[in-house]
Parts: C-alpha cells; sequence; structure tokens
C-alpha cells in the first residue's frame, strides 16, 4: 500500500486524457478546479462539487462557468490511497444541459478502470 503524502495528502491520479484535457482550460478555471481536487485529495469537498448522478457514492463533479464556457472535473473518493480524476472536459452537449451520453459512458469506463488499477496497486476493494 502505497503512504499517504504528508499531512493526510491522497495523490491525485489522472485516468485517460484528463490531465492533458484539464491543462487545456483557462487559468482561472483550472484554479477553481484545481482547488475542488486538491480539498478532496485532503478529505474536504469543495462548495461547488455534488455528486455524479447514475455512479453511486463517491463520485463528484465540479463545474465551473468562464467566458460562456461550462467546465467540468469528474473524480472519485472511493479509494482510501488515492483520487482519481476520471474526466474533464468541456460541455458541449446538443442537447441543452443534459451531459452528452459519449462523456457519461467515458465515466463509467474510467470509473472501471480506476477500481481495477486501485485493486491491482494495493490489493484491496474501494473502503
Amino acid at each position: 500500500m502505497r503512504p499517504l503524502l504528508q499531512n493526510g495528502e491522497r495523490p491525485l491520479d489522472w485516468a485517460g486524457s484528463s490531465k492533458r484535457d484539464f491543462l487545456t482550460f483557462p487559468e482561472p478555471v483550472k484554479d477553481e478546479l484545481g482547488n475542488a481536487l486538491g480539498l478532496a485529495q485532503f478529505g474536504g469537498t469543495h462548495p461547488k462539487a455534488k455528486p455524479w448522478k447514475g455512479e453511486g457514492p463517491g463520485v463528484f463533479e465540479v463545474v465551473e462557468d468562464h467566458e460562456g464556457g461550462t467546465y467540468r472535473a469528474v473524480y472519485t473518493v472511493r479509494f482510501r490511497d488515492v483520487v482519481y480524476v476520471l474526466h474533464a472536459f468541456q460541455k458541449k452537449s446538443p442537447s441543452g444541459i443534459k451531459t452528452a451520453r459519449t462523456d457519461i459512458d467515458l465515466i463509467a469506463r474510467r470509473l472501471r478502470l480506476a477500481q481495477l488499477d486501485h485493486e491491482a496497486r494495493y490489493g484491496e476493494a474501494k473502503r
């Protein structure tokens, strides 16, 4: 089992292209969403974080609007040793406020991969 970082901080693991995608966001968005992810690393919850529907407990999304665009980061705190960032994307749903099916499916796939990764690396299931 990998030890926690100093002061109980859990490391962030970025699934798929989530880090590369996150880094393309405007600076104010990266600052706000990065703050939310930092709070999650220490066991906290950002005021804008809300449960992600459809995947059960321990999966959250943070939404930030900037200059007419909407940006999201979806992450899970289901695992004791690590916070997985499952997806970071600019919302471009053609169906109004609904999240695109492709994004929903990608998050579900990456959550399953995070579960497998965690079991392989730490030898245990979610907490």
